[in-house]
């Protein structure tokens, strides 16, 4: 008889699936032409299955542009770890501009150059018509949030002044992702080179606002 952990799992990856199903027709076929059907089949689960899971194909896409979104804030806060937090813990300030213009750098890379922003850019672009509202952002406000609990922890030890670390974060995002999509229209440093430089400027405007005197 199955265990509830191996029910959990099989479930897990019957949701896991149905998703990658309906991501991958969606994108080749666009939203009217994917059938549940036809996700169903490429998932290799039952139509009521698919329905069973996400109620309509409505909410499937949804779950579909709400899945690669985490997915990105998860890389945004892995690189946030990997960039910052041992500087906040060292709580040395000479490191301060590098480990900024690093973080930035590889969100610019990685991130904004990934296959995973890519498809989240065309899914919200083509078929904003079926999703919550227009202009719909699964990441809303996670990341600005992220880095500004980073810019606290940079605070207390006492490498930023930050009364207001979400104020911080806001303005730090404006002055280096903001102005390279303004200026370039892209933030993306894999395929512009120019975007290092302004990201570089912008992270030396903000710690000429934020550094700790």
């Amino acid at each position: 008889m199955p265990t509830t952990k191996t029910l959990r799992e099989g479930s897990a990856l019957k949701r896991a699936a149905i998703l990658q199903a309906a991501r991958e027709l969606f994108l080749t076929d666009g939203f009217d032409r994917s059938s549940v059907d036809a996700i169903a089949a490429r998932a290799e689960v039952s139509k009521r299955t698919v329905y069973d899971y996400f109620g309509d194909k409505q909410t499937l896409l949804q779950a579909v542009v709400d899945a690669i979104g985490q997915s990105l804030i998860t890389t945004i806060r892995r690189t946030l770890d990997e960039t910052l937090v041992e500087l906040a813990e060292d709580a040395e300030d000479g490191g301060l501009e590098d480990a900024l213009v690093a973080f930035c750098l590889r969100i610019a890379t990685d991130m904004l150059g990934s296959a995973e922003y890519t498809t989240l850019q065309r899914l919200v672009r083509a078929e904003s018509g079926h999703l919550p509202h227009q202009g719909y952002n699964t990441m809303a406000d996670t990341p600005d949030e992220a880095i500004a609990e980073r810019f606290a922890a940079l605070g207390e030890a006492g490498l930023l002044d930050v009364p207001d670390p979400r104020l911080a974060a806001d303005q730090f995002i404006a002055l280096t992702f903001g102005v390279a999509l303004d200026r370039l229209g892209s933030a993306n440093a894999a395929e512009d080179s120019r975007v290092r430089t302004l990201i570089v400027e912008g992270v030396r405007t903000f710690l000429r606002a934020y550094r700790s005197r």
